[in-house]
């Protein structure tokens, strides 16, 4: 039976030469993110207004007008983003939608998007309605902003696997009057 075995000092080579080969892989990726120090994207809305309001049996038209910042801090990583669509919601109900062509953002770059949703006919209901009636007539209504996109990543000639970035800006605030200034809502993002 010599020759076929597997002895102690085998089963030891392999197991150091695994353990081996976990050290080299991890003190890879750590060398990897240090270099590239990977910083999440940012987002705000900066400006944003409401034309051409109108609510007949708790049905919203309207158009409304934003303009986002998407701010890339990455010294290595620049994204394509594929695919941009944008819900507006009042009250957690959808109200407009609006789609971004896509682009691509290098590092350390600025981009601002204007956004246009538009409201067809949006049903709300009837509690929805009557808040956005009572927000009216105080001149200034609360929305929330929801993006969602398809992205992928690239460092040097390396692109990632395409994933899906999540972005919502809660509580901005749209005056009626374009005598007030708007105020300017951080988003949060997830991928």
């Amino acid at each position: 039976m010599a020759g076929s075995s597997v002895t102690p000092k085998k089963i030891r080579c392999i197991a150091i030469a695994i353990l081996a080969l976990i050290v080299l892989i991890g003190l890879t990726v750590l060398i990897v993110y240090l270099v590239i120090r990977p910083k999440s994207l940012k987002y705000t809305i900066e400006d944003g207004s409401v034309h051409g309001y109108d609510m007949k049996y708790n049905h919203i038209n309207a158009s409304f007008y934003f303009v986002l910042k998407a701010y890339n801090p990455n010294r290595r990583v620049s994204v394509y983003y594929d695919s941009m669509q944008v819900t507006l919601l009042y009250d957690d109900q959808p109200i407009a939608f609006d789609m971004v062509e896509p682009f691509f953002q290098h590092h350390r770059n600025v981009t601002h998007l204007d956004l246009k949703p538009v409201a067809r006919s949006a049903p709300l209901l009837v509690s929805a309605a009557k808040d956005l009636s009572m927000e009216r007539s105080s001149g200034e209504m609360e929305l929330t902003i929801k993006v969602k996109a398809r992205i992928h990543f690239k460092v040097g000639k390396w692109k990632s696997s395409k994933r899906t970035l999540w972005v919502t800006c809660s509580q901005v605030d749209l005056n009626f009057s374009s005598s007030k200034s708007f105020k300017r809502t951080k988003c949060h993002t997830e991928t």
